[in-house]
């Protein structure tokens, strides 16, 4: 792209101002800003004035979970079909690393993280360790395929790399870069990052179907027979993937995907729970519960909405191909955006100053005809680290390793 072609697409979306600095750039700036300029959606800035379109909630009913004592029941039985399914090829696990450590007072990958006591523990550590358990006892190894940004990938891979991929087999590990959206202040006006650089953030989580095959990596999962996807988010330390009960229990169903859930602490707990909207699969934020959700009891007498979700999904892969390319509704999400000024001076904001735009993997949930929630024990399958301390946090993460006899 020239510079008059940015010129005019900027201008068709009222963003000339990304060209401000152009004239003091080097020839090398100029490229890489053209570059992204051509790269980059400018439709999606339209949400700044229609927050809520596609968004639009229908009627939210309970769905009940498997819950532990069937899981137990029939636990051989889920885990030799899971297992089963391992050996024939047809299960890959997809970590969703595209953040940063920044709330836990860190400039690299969140993946890089340490919280060992004793000794480095890496939270990459951490999940490649909680794999290998079921490679080792399926005897095969899993493809792993690992979602990183535009922000973490070289040093993701890097870190990878220097730490011999903690043991894993490296030719089962498949990279590819999330795709960004513009960030934006709340007049629609892109923010710059730099000089050279519009200022850019990753498109939310449930835009990792859509990088896959953007990467081009539809045609490997053809190619090698992988029939089902098992995603998680990088955070949770417990977590089990891949689990053969879970994926055999989800096999069993006959369900679209799966969803591996927790007893909730409380009601009002903020976690998004589990339900049905309009009889389909869905999930409703915590901060979308009314108090008639919130005090609404099931027929045991228990809280109708008492499974939250853990980030822990499997997806049918050819359910994914037939939606990946159905729009999934937009979230406009308030952020602290570091930028800089009309001057090129930078701006720390101390609170939120603009918008990013995020899709979300409980919109895909909701396009799927069924979902079978699973019950996990969450002391044992939920240590997510989003804070230093506190919540939710490396603290609390500890504990609950600790608890589960992991040497830190």
């Amino acid at each position: 792209m020239n510079y008059q072609e940015a010129r005019s697409k900027l201008e068709q979306y009222g963003q000339l101002h990304v060209l401000r600095f152009y004239d003091e750039l080097n020839d090398d700036q100029k490229e890489a800003l053209l570059a992204q300029i051509e790269a980059t959606d400018f439709s999606i800035l339209h949400y700044v004035d229609n927050p809520h379109e596609g968004l639009s909630f229908g009627k939210i009913t309970p769905l009940g979970a498997m819950e532990l004592p069937e899981i137990e029941a029939r636990r051989e039985e889920f885990t030799q079909a899971g297992l089963e399914a391992i050996r024939e090829g047809k299960v890959a696990a997809v970590l969703l690393a595209g953040g940063m450590g920044t709330r836990l007072g860190s400039s690299d990958p969140k993946c890089m993280y340490d919280i060992g006591l004793t000794r480095p523990v890496y939270i990459m550590q951490r999940l490649i360790e909680n794999l290998t358990e079921v490679t080792d006892q399926a005897g095969v190894s899993i493809p792993l395929f690992i979602m990183t940004s535009e922000k973490n990938h070289d040093k993701t891979v890097a870190f990878m790399q220097a730490h011999d991929c903690f043991g894993y087999d490296a030719s089962k590990i498949r990279y590819f870069v999330q795709e960004m959206a513009p960030a934006a202040d709340r007049g629609g006006k892109v923010f710059m990052e730099a000089r050279d650089r519009i200022c850019t953030s990753p498109n939310g989580n449930g835009g990792w179907f859509l990088s896959m095959k953007k990467a081009g990596l539809l045609d490997v999962l053809h190619e090698e027979g992988i029939q089902w996807l098992n995603i998680f988010a990088v955070d949770n330390v417990l977590q089990r993937i891949c689990d053969p009960c879970f994926v055999g229990a989800t096999l069993k169903s006959g369900c679209a995907a799966g969803a591996k859930v927790v007893r909730k602490a409380f009601r009002e707990e903020k976690v998004g729970a589990i339900c049905l909207e309009d009889g389909r699969p869905s999930v409703v934020e915590y901060y979308d519960m009314t108090p008639e959700l919130l005090a609404a009891n099931n027929e045991k007498g228990e809280p109708a909405y008492n499974f939250g979700v853990i980030m822990n999904y499997l997806f049918r892969e050819a359910d994914l191909e037939r939606i990946v390319d159905e729009i999934l509704p937009v979230h406009v999400v308030e952020k602290k955006i570091e930028h800089i000024d009309d001057n090129g001076q930078p701006v720390h904001p101390a609170e939120p100053c603009g918008v990013k735009f995020e899709q979300l993997v409980v919109d895909m949930v909701r396009e799927l005809s069924t979902c079978l929630p699973f019950e996990v024990v969450r002391e044992k399958e939920f240590a997510p680290i989003k804070n230093p301390t506190g919540v939710d946090s490396v603290e609390s993460a500890r504990a609950l390793c600790l608890q589960n006899g992991i040497v830190l």
